[in-house]
């Protein structure tokens, strides 16, 4: 029996039908995040690993679809999958095999279904994404869009309940530094798409423009913007290391190996300084393998 079937099986995944539809996801998942999967794969438990990849093809189909195309199509690419996913959980099954692994999952963490709803019901919101004008705005989007996103996956992997919150404030924080250092490491692409993530106001107070940016200019202005959003972001992510603790042992690793990464990505962005206006940084693979290596060790720690 292959590993992945043995995965599966420890999941309480039986069903043929089930398991097909399961491995038909993380196909999916290890083609295009492969260094997700990779993390998943030998730092999560067994019975919680499908679902979490199940989420995270879930979650990335309907990225895909908000993200992809002119914003009519979008809007009504969107607007059908929602009623689908919605239709489904109403009845209980499904002909699209993504679908029937979102089921699945809800009946294994019925908490699960709670998060995707909320995730429903505010996703639009990236539709009419195109820029902000004030911080205030970006904190909006993070509340709006950011965090609902965020917590399907991460509701797996946080503690059964979250009565007083803590958890979901934590992931608030978590998700405020990881959307902050995309939306400045992806900056030259969001400039080609029109709509740099960085606050009008933000830009203002550090003497950039939108065409500064568009013409490709280099200034001290530009480094010390970056400077001051990566430090706002590393600030959120060290704080967001709290849901740590809040969370079942078996799932600490691979939160922590997530946070670190994030991590690691801000050192690289600010090494890059201007240079994001050419394109996003990353952390070496050796680096981010060597972290994944010492959480492994963590992770079959806390598994004993």
């Amino acid at each position: 029996m292959s590993t992945w079937n043995k995965t599966l099986t420890a999941a309480g995944i039986t069903e043929p039908e089930t398991r097909r539809d399961y491995g038909i996801q993380r196909r999916r998942v290890r083609q295009y995040r492969r260094s997700a999967y990779l993390a998943c794969r030998v730092l999560l438990p067994p019975a919680v690993l499908p679902h979490v990849v199940a989420a995270t093809a879930v979650m990335h189909h309907g990225d895909e679809l908000l993200d992809s195309g002119p914003k009519p199509e979008r809007a009504a690419a969107w607007a059908a999958w929602e009623r689908r996913v919605r239709t489904a959980l109403e009845t209980g099954s499904s002909d699209d095999p993504l679908i029937r692994t979102l089921l699945h999952t809800v009946s294994a963490f019925p908490r699960h279904r709670e998060a995707v709803e909320a995730f429903l019901t505010t996703a639009a919101v990236e539709l009419g994404f195109d820029g902000f004008a004030t911080e205030a705005d970006y904190q909006a989007y993070v509340d709006a869009y950011s965090l609902p996103a965020f917590l399907p996956i991460a509701g797996l992997l946080g503690p059964e309940s979250d009565t007083d919150g803590r958890f979901r404030a934590g992931c608030r924080t978590l998700i405020d530094g990881s959307q902050r250092l995309d939306f400045v490491n992806d900056l030259a692409e969001d400039l080609r798409e029109g709509h740099p993530g960085i606050p009008a106001e933000t830009l203002k107070r550090f003497s950039v423009t939108v065409e500064d940016l568009e013409a490709g200019r280099a200034s001290e202005g530009l480094r010390s913007l970056v400077e001051h959003e990566v430090e706002t972001a590393r600030t959120d992510l060290r704080s967001g290391r709290e849901v740590l603790a809040l969370m079942p042992a078996a799932h600490r690793p691979m939160v922590h190996a997530l946070i670190e990464i994030e991590l690691m990505t801000a050192e690289a962005v600010l090494a890059r300084g201007t240079g994001v206006l050419r394109g996003s940084a990353a952390p070496s693979t050796a680096g981010t393998l060597k972290l994944l290596l010492g959480a492994r060790r963590a992770a079959v720690r806390a598994r004993r």
